[in-house]
C-alpha cells in the first residue's frame, strides 16, 4: 500500500483507509498500511478464533512508542456494518463490536488496534451477521456467558522465561491426558504462554474458573519450587506464576 490513503471495498464493504504510510514501528520501519496487509493475510486463520466474541482493543495510532490507550465501547463512526451487541456491567452498558469478516479486521487495522482481545465465551446461539445488529443496529447479549475453552497463563517471573513456561506446559498436558492432547499453546507477551483447553460440554465461567484454580493447585503441588498461583508479585522470583483467573 503505497498511497497514503485509498478507498477499498472487502466482502462487499466500503471502507476508507487513511495514513497508511504512517510508521507504528520504528525499529522495523513497519506501517500502519503494513499492519492492515498482515489482517488482510492472516484472516483466514485469525477469524476462526474471534467469531461470536465481543472485542475489546489496546489501540497505538501514533505507533508503539507512544501511550495506547484501552477502549471496550465500539467507537463513534464505525462503520454501520460492524455487528454490536450491549452487555450490562456494574458500571452501565458497553456496546461491543464483533468481528466476522476480513473488511472487520481490516477495519481494527484503520483504528491502529494492535492489540485485540476477547472473551472465552461466545454470544449465545450466534451465528455470523445474524445474532449482531447489522446496519448500525445495537443488540443485546444474554446474561449468561457459556466458555467453550478454559485458558491457563502461564507468566514467568524474574529469573524465568519462555522455557520454564514450556516445562509446566508440558506437565499440565500430560495431567489432562486425553484433553490435554488438545490443548493449544499460544505465545503471550514476549516470554509468557497461554493454554487454551477446549471444552466439549456447555459449562459457566464460574466452573470454568473453578477448574481453572484446582489445576493451578494440582502444577503447585507438582512444581513447588518452580509454580506459584497466587496473586502476590514478591512470590515470582524465579517461579512461573499460574493465573488461572482469566476465565
Amino acid at each position: 500500500m503505497a498511497s497514503e490513503s485509498t478507498q477499498v471495498e472487502i466482502d462487499g464493504h466500503q471502507l476508507k483507509l487513511t495514513n497508511l504510510n504512517k510508521v507504528l514501528y520504528p525499529a522495523t520501519g513497519t506501517t500502519k498500511g503494513d499492519v492492515i496487509g498482515y489482517l488482510h493475510a492472516v484472516a483466514g486463520v485469525m477469524l476462526p478464533h474471534i467469531l461470536g466474541r465481543a472485542v475489546t482493543r489496546k489501540r497505538w495510532p501514533n505507533g508503539i512508542e507512544s501511550e495506547p490507550f484501552f477502549t471496550k465501547n465500539l467507537e463513534r463512526g464505525a462503520p454501520s456494518w460492524i455487528d454490536r451487541v450491549e452487555i450490562d456491567h456494574s458500571s452501565g452498558g458497553v456496546i461491543y463490536p464483533v468481528i466476522e469478516s476480513t473488511a472487520g479486521l481490516i477495519w481494527l487495522g484503520q483504528i491502529a488496534a494492535l492489540e485485540i482481545h476477547v472473551p472465552q465465551w461466545r454470544f449465545e446461539n450466534w451465528v455470523p451477521g445474524g445474532h449482531a445488529g447489522k446496519s448500525g443496529k445495537v443488540t443485546r447479549g444474554g446474561t449468561e456467558r457459556y466458555p467453550d475453552r478454559v485458558v491457563f497463563d502461564l507468566d514467568p517471573g524474574p529469573g524465568t522465561g519462555l522455557a520454564e513456561c514450556v516445562q509446566v506446559a508440558v506437565l499440565v498436558r500430560e495431567r489432562l491426558g486425553a484433553l490435554g492432547e488438545r490443548m493449544v499453546p499460544v505465545t503471550s507477551g514476549s516470554k509468557g504462554l497461554h493454554l487454551y483447553v477446549p471444552m466439549d460440554q456447555q459449562i459457566t465461567s464460574e466452573q470454568a474458573s473453578a477448574w481453572a484454580l484446582q489445576v493451578a493447585g494440582q502444577m503447585r503441588k507438582a512444581l513447588p519450587d518452580l509454580v506459584v498461583s497466587e496473586m502476590t508479585k514478591a512470590m515470582r522470583t524465579d517461579c512461573v506464576f499460574f493465573d488461572w483467573s482469566q476465565n
